[in-house]
């Protein structure tokens, strides 16, 4: 009996080493794929890499001017604030001495008008009597 378990461990060996084998041919084989993919698609990169580089460098050009663009845009827009804030506090400032000096000279001609009215009052109007001396004349 015990030749015959020895019998069937060594065909079970056999079976087990066999898979084994097969395993590590697949493994193997396995991994040879894995370097070719690899290798193809390090090859596939590195071309597109190279047909990109003509677009990258124009993208590159392109963007380096928007940037100064985008600088000069901001600096022109910074000068034309300044001098639309610097012409408003003008016109604030011109408006309000025209403002004074209009003020004053309406004034003068008031004064002028309200002392001419007051010349002419009292020289086209004739003086009441007194209070008193006009109940005494009615009375008498």
């Amino acid at each position: 009996m015990d030749t015959a378990n020895l019998g069937t461990t060594n065909v079970m060996l056999g079976i087990v080493a066999a898979a084994s084998a097969l395993e590590a041919l697949a493994l193997i084989g396995l991994a040879i794929c894995g370097v070719i993919l690899y290798r193809r698609v390090t090859s596939i990169l590195t071309d597109v890499e190279q047909q990109m580089q003509p677009v990258r460098a124009k993208v590159d050009a392109i963007l380096e001017t928007v940037h100064s663009v985008a600088a000069r845009v901001d600096q022109r827009t910074e000068r034309v604030d300044q001098a639309i804030t610097g012409t408003m506090e003008r016109v604030d400032e011109t408006a309000e001495r025209v403002r004074s000096s209009m003020r004053e000279k309406v004034m003068q001609a008031v004064g002028v008008v309200q002392g001419i009215r007051a010349v002419l009052i009292s020289l086209f109007t004739t003086r009441p009597e007194p209070m008193d001396d006009r109940w005494q004349s009615a009375s008498r």
